[in-house]
């Protein structure tokens, strides 16, 4: 039996970075960079307006006020995406300018309409204006040459902004894992008979498929392996074909859990058997060439639990990502949690921000089979083995489940 930490570091270890591939912009979020993204062009490509106002020279306008404006003449007007011959700016003299309108030569500064009144072809200025003024610089977002996005960097919103703005169509990203996912078990049956007395509904497929998903993977469901070797050894032959494998169920000590046999049967080296946690101590890895099986309990915490703690960070690292670590805040217990040492435990929690800080609380029954307690929660409050019972007013370690990495 191993720790945590240890179960973590021997996962990663065997997590290769997949190939890289090309995808259309308009298809990159969620995805992961495969190399560094590198400027080839200045943004802004010239000096230009941050405001619809008036180019001009700063120190003409020096002394106005509201009670004494100082009068320009306007000297042509300049609107965003122009190109080719544009007015001169010259001492006395204002341009009328469009926000993203290229600034004119001579102009150090332009004043937002709201300070300006403009009547018979003059510009009334009521305030002194500074120097570079609302002037957006050749470069001052992204400087040609400049390491914009880093390989591993995970594609966002303002990511897939930047991209455009480089002109990407086609990005390159990491492939997706392949990943198959099936339940064992006869008393598991799937979504539309009605359950029969001691049946119980494979909740756990659908969780793993939207898990798996979320973290960027290509989830393939292949069904529910019966309580037989021959048949569990024919559908783990099917699924080691892909990248990923994930079961549930069958890797306990009962008489008809197949699935470490089989995998024996099939020549996947088993590293880790069980591991001291609760939930999830029976959590199976292993490895086939570049394939690697993870065996998850058939609770549905287990599972959960589980998945989020090796299978979640092994994706993120078979793509490349740099970040693969939920945050870690420390929080003030609100209830008292019994706990015996041993085991690192992960209790599910509820946790809220005031002035003072985090605060959490659980989520009711923590059973493993109680999948309401996940539903209900955001975050994993983390006890470490050594650790026995805790008291509200305690600090205590809390995982955001539902935040990004970092």
């Amino acid at each position: 039996m191993v720790s945590v930490e240890e179960a973590l570091g021997m996962i990663l270890a065997e997590a290769r970075v997949l190939p890289s591939e090309m995808v259309p912009l308009l298809d990159a979020p969620g995805r992961i960079l495969a190399q560094d993204v590198v400027a080839s062009v200045d943004i802004p490509s010239v000096d230009n307006s941050a405001m619809d106002g008036y180019a001009l020279i700063a120190a003409d306008a020096r002394g106005a006020t509201k009670e004494r404006a100082v009068r320009f003449p306007v000297r042509g007007e300049i609107k965003a995406g122009v190109t080719g011959d544009m007015p001169v700016v010259t001492a006395g003299c204002a341009v009328r300018i469009m926000t993203g309108a290229p600034l004119p030569r001579g102009a150090d500064a332009v004043i937002q309409f709201e300070d300006t009144a403009e009547a018979g072809g003059e510009v009334l200025v009521f305030r002194e204006v500074l120097k570079g003024e609302n002037i957006r610089r050749t470069g001052e977002d992204v400087s040609r040459g400049a390491v914009v996005l880093s390989k591993g960097a995970l594609i966002r919103s303002a990511e897939s902004g930047m991209l455009a703005s480089l002109n990407y169509t086609f990005v390159p990203v990491s492939r997706r894992p392949r990943v198959a996912i099936l339940s064992t078990g006869d008393e598991i049956v799937d979504l539309g008979p009605e359950l029969k007395s001691g049946q119980i509904r494979n909740s756990n497929a659908y969780t793993l498929h939207s898990e798996v998903r979320r973290y960027g993977g290509d989830p393939r469901y292949l069904g529910i392996a019966p309580d037989t070797k021959a048949a569990t050894v024919s559908i783990l032959r099917e699924a080691l074909e892909a990248d990923v494998v994930i079961t549930t169920g069958g890797v306990s000590m009962g008489r008809y859990d197949f699935v470490t046999e089989a995998l024996e049967e099939l020549g996947v080296g088993i590293t880790i058997e069980t591991i001291r946690m609760k939930p999830g101590k029976p959590c199976v890895f292993g490895k086939k060439g570049s394939t690697l099986f993870f065996g998850l309990p058939g609770n549905p915490v287990s599972t959960m639990v589980s998945f989020i703690q090796f299978v979640r960070p092994a994706l993120l690292r078979m793509m490349g990502a740099r970040r693969i670590e939920k945050p870690l805040v420390h929080a003030v217990l609100s209830e008292d949690i019994k706990k015996k040492t041993g085991r690192t435990h992960f209790v599910r929690g509820l946790f809220s921000v005031s002035e003072g800080g985090f605060s959490v609380s659980t989520t009711g029954p923590q059973g493993s089979g109680i999948l309401r307690s996940m539903s209900d929660a955001n975050c994993l409050v983390i006890i470490p083995e050594e650790t026995g019972n805790l008291r509200a007013g305690e600090t205590v370690l809390i995982q955001l489940i539902e935040h990004g990495e970092i």
